[in-house]
């Protein structure tokens, strides 16, 4: 493992990436009742979620953005049908002022339409022309339980260019965040980072969310990274909750170093906003 350069205190790092970071929510019914927890104007990404499809997705980043909430919505490329639906979906989020994308490949097994894959989609951004300022790709510290890591280095080399950020897939080892992001410098991809980090969850309205929608967008969302052995691992050690103490711990001494170019955090809250605010106010006073 490489030796890594602090640059900063834990204290100060932790801080830096906990004062202002972006908030990913599911796009259900208690989406509405969530953000009224978050600081005013706080950065919201939304999700698409396999059961309501991009369209709840794209209604509730036109409402929040209306509330004055920087928003990110998710625009999954296997849920677009063609390139009508994605000028029309590009035009309605410009309209709301969004200017800010996050393009994932999607969970469908088969595609909606024509997009088989992010990288599609972005291309296809490109050539209809766009007015968003962002755009974000993801990124897997732990690998994917379906894809090899050649297949993800060679499609991140190609989304590249179309993305001014990578947003990496939940995990719970800084170590491993930290040495993927050295392999990803060491291939030339010099894109700012932010780290997807778990926040507060608590066992049993985990698995309230899992059953409200079949299968479980919580549940297929752990299930796309290794890092699920370690999720079951922290809940059995923590009676049932878990908090990101050590994570965020161990990324802070990095926060500000521009070799690894952390823009900041990425907090999947499992619409479990209250119990994740609580613990980010509690921990910014420590």
């Amino acid at each position: 493992m490489t030796p890594k350069f602090r640059s900063s205190t834990t204290k100060e790092g932790v801080e830096t990436l906990l004062e202002s970071p972006r908030y990913e929510l599911m796009p259900f019914d208690s989406f509405g009742e969530q953000i009224t927890h978050l600081p005013n104007g706080a950065a919201i990404a939304i999700t698409t979620s396999p059961q309501l499809g991009l369209e709840a997705t794209i209604e509730w980043a036109e409402t929040a953005s209306e509330d004055g909430y920087e928003i990110i919505p998710h625009i999954a490329a296997r849920y677009v049908e063609d390139r009508a639906e994605l000028e029309s979906i590009v035009e309605r989020l410009e309209t709301a002022g969004i200017s800010d994308i996050f393009v994932p490949g999607g969970d469908r097994e088969e595609p909606k339409g024509e997009f088989e894959s992010a990288y599609e989609l972005l291309v296809a951004l490109n050539e209809i022309g766009h007015e968003f300022e962002e755009i974000g790709i993801t990124g897997y510290p732990e690998g994917h339980a379906f894809i090899d890591d050649d297949t993800l280095a060679a499609s991140m080399e190609k989304k590249s260019p179309y993305a001014t950020y990578i947003v990496t897939q939940l995990c719970y080892d800084h170590e491993a965040v930290l040495d993927w992001i050295e392999k990803i410098r060491s291939r030339g991809v010099e894109l700012p980072v932010e780290v997807g980090i778990p926040g507060v969850m608590k066992y049993q309205r985990l698995l309230q969310i899992s059953k409200k929608v079949g299968v479980g967008d919580s549940v297929r969302f752990l299930q796309k990274t290794t890092g699920v052995l370690g999720f079951i691992r922290q809940f059995v050690g923590s009676r049932g909750k878990y908090t990101p103490d050590d994570l965020v711990d161990g990324l802070g001494p990095y926060a500000n170093d521009p070799t690894y170019d952390i823009s900041g955090i990425h907090l999947y809250t499992f619409n479990q906003v209250p119990d994740l605010e609580s613990w980010r106010n509690d921990k910014l006073r420590e």
